[in-house]
């Protein structure tokens, strides 16, 4: 299994039976396949979907398409709906977790995820401010350096910031961290011991597990 796979199934394993829950693009719309059977979880997208199954690869699949512009199916039940009304259900708090990807995330839960200061590239908001301020809870998913080996979980973000002080978890390839009142606190290691956790990030971790 990819590093990312495992980022996103380790995610999978702690949402709720019953949970709406909003896929934002990138790595998490990777956990849509790593549901078991246990649990009824209702995945929406922002463009108008309720009820995403896992992607689909069948050329001849048309019209419904994740946060990551890839076909999927649908489970039975689902829906598909006007792109403004899936907004309405993010405003109007009717989702539970929304788990995004990130460029960085601060100890504080500030969350920068739709531009790197790469003028040559447009930047991406998409969702991510409305999800960020509402939905019952924001968690992140992402790979715990960037390709050159910089930290993304810092004391202060230096990237512009998508919201404050919103993200309550952070799931990564080397550990689950919760983001507390008193810091950010790592509930599991993957891989690794706490004090080369600690060097791989740019902020003070507290052991809690």
């Amino acid at each position: 299994m990819s590093k990312r796979s495992e980022i996103a199934r380790r995610a999978a394993r702690d949402l709720p039976d019953g949970a709406y829950v909003n896929l934002g693009a990138g790595l998490p719309t990777l956990v849509a396949d790593h549901l078991t059977d246990d649990k009824e979880i209702q995945f929406h997208s922002e463009n108008g979907l309720l009820g995403i199954a896992p992607a689909v690869d069948d050329a001849n699949h048309y019209g419904l398409m994740n946060a990551n512009i890839q076909r999927v199916s649908l489970l039975q039940g689902g829906s598909v709906f006007k792109h403004s009304d899936a907004f309405v259900m993010i405003r109007g708090g009717h989702i539970d977790y929304a788990l995004l990807g990130a460029y960085q995330v601060s100890e504080a839960g500030d969350l920068a995820n739709w531009s790197t200061g790469d003028t040559s590239r447009a930047p991406s908001v998409g969702g991510a401010m409305d999800l960020a301020v509402g939905a019952r809870e924001v968690w992140v998913l992402m790979e715990h350096c960037t390709r050159t080996g910089a930290p993304r979980i810092v004391e202060s973000c230096t990237l512009p910031l998508t919201a404050a002080r919103c993200v309550s978890r952070i799931y990564t390839d080397k550990a689950v961290i919760e983001v507390r009142a008193n810091g950010l606190v790592v509930t599991e290691l993957i891989g690794t011991d706490f004090a080369a956790l600690q060097a791989l990030t740019a902020a003070p971790l507290r052991e809690g597990f």
